[in-house]
């Protein structure tokens, strides 16, 4: 009988404290084999591990909330955490378009600086104005891809259909000549298979896990030199956050710092996996050259600049702090 009452006592208190772990919903728009959906599940695990009794549920490939619709349920409570480029909530916060903003980063190890400068600094004080907060910095270079010739100077986008993914390069792009398609990067691959979109310019790590080596012709991979680098952050709810225990927070900062140094370097590594993944796919690759950067650039300063100062509280003040990290 001692030993059926102990028994009991045993399971109603595992039963209890399975009640009262805490549950956080994460959602984002990748595959499972994706480097944002890596690093989410990385921290799912390391904070399981700890034992803190806080557990977190991943909706891939979208399966939650559609890609560009997670900013606002993750501001308003409704959605705890996402891996989301951060432009895509541009036309909720204007300043956010600065994380997709041509020429304006260099290559991985300046965007990790930028993420740990006074300009995201700034930025994370606007997230805060909408209950959001960041637990996992993280940029993202990119490339384009076509079916019709390949893209590496601005006079290459004359007269087709592209995907750009934000506001400012698809200002820089409709600068150079080219008809904008606004999209997530989820949905590229029906629209190239369509004949909707002629081109694209995403992620490399996009290019890979959307498969899009199956509809493209020719491919300009992030290298030496790139002109496409995009701010892609895990977010959490700030009250969400604040809410938990302080060991439940702390092993969720201890993960997501784990996390951060694993995207950085795997993001270098998805440039060179890209680049082999669409050779071995039989498609053409060409080579972006410092001049075609410079003409880029030049571009980019007579349209998508001028546009974001104009549009944006304070953007001169945010261009200038972003362009002043070195």
């Amino acid at each position: 009988m001692k030993l059926t009452l102990a028994a009991s006592v045993l399971t109603l208190a595992v039963a209890a404290s399975a009640a009262s772990a805490v549950e956080l919903r994460l959602s984002h728009q990748f595959a499972t084999g994706d480097v944002r959906h890596q690093i989410a599940q990385m921290i799912a695990d390391d904070v399981a591990a700890a034992g803190v009794d806080l557990e977190i549920q991943i909706f891939p490939n979208q399966s939650l909330f559609k890609a560009r619709e997670q900013y606002t349920p993750l501001s308003r409570g409704q959605l705890d955490m996402t891996v989301l480029p951060l432009s895509y909530a541009g036309g909720q916060q204007p300043a956010y378009n600065l994380t997709l903003m041509p020429g304006l980063v260099k290559n991985l190890d300046h965007g990790d600086r930028l993420s740990h400068s006074p300009f995201m600094d700034k930025l994370s004080e606007i997230m805060a104005q909408d209950d959001v907060m960041v637990l996992v910095h993280g940029y993202l270079a990119g490339g384009f891809g076509s079916n019709k010739g390949c893209i590496t100077k601005p006079e290459d986008v004359q007269g087709i259909s592209i995907r750009a993914a934000g506001k400012s390069f698809e200002e820089m792009l409709a600068g150079a000549g080219a008809s904008i398609s606004s999209m997530a990067s989820s949905e590229i691959y029906p629209a190239l298979q369509t004949g909707v979109l002629d081109a694209t310019n995403t992620s490399s790590e996009s290019f890979v896990s959307f498969r899009l080596y199956e509809q493209l012709k020719c491919y300009t991979p992030a290298g030496d030199t790139a002109l496409w680098f995009m701010y892609q952050p895990l977010l959490i709810n700030k009250s969400t956050f604040e809410g938990l225990t302080p060991e439940q927070q702390t092993a969720l900062t201890e993960a997501s710092a784990k996390a951060e140094a694993f995207y950085l370097e795997e993001g270098k590594k998805g440039d060179e996996i890209a680049r082999q993944t669409f050779a071995d796919a039989g498609v053409e690759i060409a080579e972006m050259t410092s001049e075609d950067f410079d003409a880029w650039l030049a571009l980019a300063k007579e349209t998508a600049f001028p546009i974001f100062v104009q549009e944006t509280p304070g953007g001169q003040e945010l261009l200038d702090m972003a362009l002043s990290v070195e």
